[in-house]
């Protein structure tokens, strides 16, 4: 199968790309940095260029372009960067594909649990309502986008949590303040983290690119969703460091402002992937005792 990503360089698209090679899937990258054979540069703002002849022979394509949500402080200007760069790359390949020689059998497209908004302890699966936040309204938007090539490809929405790996991604800068001995929950602790680690994040993908049963939006995320309270004190664990350091939740709406802290930090969202579960998913690591050992031993 040849498979085209855009965003194939960053935390997740780096995971999955051997992945797919490793199934022997032939896999094109879009990115702006071409470094490899297989890399094809494109810049999704621009007019179609060149970068669209990299899809005429697709049987995929898999979305995974944005810019991070965590990268710097929500400015008005930031804002407006984290929505185009997935509503314009979103719209590029969409376009890109209905001009294509063949078009793909399958999209993939990256999508967020932020879809929810923030929900306190409400459990929430694919058949839930979209929040009503800034997030929410991002991939709301980001979704629809994509679901325009249902009318010619089978459309997969990958609802993402907090991806937890060694090499990128959140875990990293949340273990910081624990390997300083200065970790624990933060605001309350009672806000859900919805979680998953990277090796079934992968899995997950490989999953629904290779089922013809999956189709639309998925979570992403391991069947337990913890408190912050809980995670803190189990990444403390792990990293054999104390947990009881409380950061409040107006020093964190001092660092970051209030409305980035509380759809990042100070809420959260009680996610469980029951389609997944019901189509016979098994995670490798469903308890976040497993997986963060996995990742830190």
């Amino acid at each position: 199968m040849t498979v085209v990503i855009a965003g194939g360089t960053g935390f997740l698209g780096g995971a999955l790309v051997p992945a797919l090679r490793a199934d022997g899937h032939r896999v094109r990258v879009l990115t702006r940095r071409p470094r490899h054979a297989d890399d094809v540069a494109w810049n999704p703002e621009r007019a179609p260029e060149s970068w669209t002849d990299a899809l005429d022979d697709a049987d995929a394509v898999i979305n995974l372009a944005g810019e991070s949500i965590a990268g710097a402080r929500w400015s008005e200007a930031r804002k407006r960067a984290i929505r185009d760069s997935r509503v314009h790359a979103t719209y590029a390949l969409d376009y890109a594909m209905s001009n294509a020689a063949r078009r793909p059998a399958t999209v993939i497209s990256a999508s967020a649990v932020g879809f929810y908004g923030n929900r306190g302890d409400e459990v929430l699966t694919e058949a839930s309502a979209p929040g009503d936040d800034f997030l929410a309204d991002v991939c709301r938007e980001w979704e629809g986008l994509a679901m325009r090539s249902a009318t010619h490809s089978r459309v997969v929405l990958l609802r993402t949590g907090i991806v937890l790996g060694r090499g990128g991604g959140a875990l990293p800068p949340m273990a910081l303040p624990f390997r300083l001995f200065v970790g624990g929950p933060v605001g309350s602790g009672q806000q859900y983290m919805s979680w998953i680690h990277v090796d079934d994040w992968v899995a997950m993908v490989r999953w629904a690119l290779a089922t013809d049963a999956v189709s639309g939006a998925i979570n992403l995320t391991a069947p337990a969703p913890v408190t912050n309270t809980e995670f803190a004190h189990t990444l403390g664990r792990a990293l054999h460091r104390p947990s009881f350091m409380r950061t409040p939740a107006f020093a964190m709406r001092l660092v970051l402002g209030r409305e980035m802290a509380d759809a990042l930090i100070l809420g959260g969202q009680r996610v469980r992937p029951a389609r997944a579960e019901a189509m016979g998913y098994a995670f490798k690591h469903g308890a976040l005792e497993s997986a963060l050992r996995a990742v830190y031993d």
